[in-house]
């Protein structure tokens, strides 16, 4: 298992439709051609840490979204394009926590 992988830019959807969404015309969370990477992070405890945590990473350009989970210090990013990982490791510090690597 990697920890960073880029969607296909044809997508077959899911079991639900071609367009991998649920019951009609809902919009799916899924990025096509983005880059989700998994990163472990030490010293958050709570959902004010994962708040700060996002809020940081999320400033980087080209990060479509993130994810960070204080109970296994795991933040889920997901970007259109790799991201260079001292900058995430800037914003983590920025945020008061501390980048472990990648998960």
């Amino acid at each position: 298992m990697t920890a960073e992988t880029e969607t296909p830019a044809a997508a077959t959807g899911s079991c639900c439709s071609p367009a991998g969404a649920c019951h009609g015309g809902g919009a799916s969370d899924v990025q096509v051609g983005a880059v989700t990477t998994v990163y472990k992070v030490s010293g958050m405890t709570c959902g004010h840490c994962e708040g700060a945590v996002s809020a940081e990473i999320s400033e980087i350009e080209g990060v479509g979204s993130v994810k960070a989970v204080a109970a296994t210090g795991e933040v889920t990013v997901i970007s259109a394009t790799p991201l260079d990982e001292e900058a995430v490791r800037a914003a983590v510090d920025e945020a008061g926590y501390e980048l472990v690597g990648r998960a």
